[in-house]
């Protein structure tokens, strides 16, 4: 039987291939990692510590206050929400927003929760 150089071209290519992608998948991470704030109920967490600090607060909250008493929080854990910022806020607002139509600003959250 004999072989072609651009027969044994492909199947060193297909080799090769295969090889490569199971190096990248041994790479890859397979579980959760400790500071993901991505997950459900990260942001579940994230939201309720945002409520919390509105109830506990004035009406008058303007975005930037809101940010900052939120990085001041003792329930506020810096290491694992290290990616809050305030566009991550504006997303967990809006969020709010859309589940409550009725709630347009930071002042109708809290009327909501008082």
């Amino acid at each position: 039987m004999e072989f072609d150089i651009s027969t044994l071209m492909i199947v060193f290519f297909i080799i090769l291939f295969v090889i490569s992608m199971w190096k990248i998948y041994a790479f890859l991470p397979n579980e959760q990692l400790e500071d993901d704030d991505t997950t459900q109920e990260s942001k579940e967490e994230l939201t309720k510590l945002v409520l919390h600090v509105i109830k506990s607060n004035s009406a008058e909250l303007s975005l930037d206050e809101l940010y900052e008493k939120i990085k001041s929080s003792e329930n506020f854990n810096e290491k694992h929400y290290w990616r809050f910022n305030k566009n991550r806020l504006n997303i967990i607002l809006n969020s709010y927003y859309i589940k409550y139509p009725h709630a347009k600003s930071i002042a109708d959250i809290y009327e909501n929760l008082k």
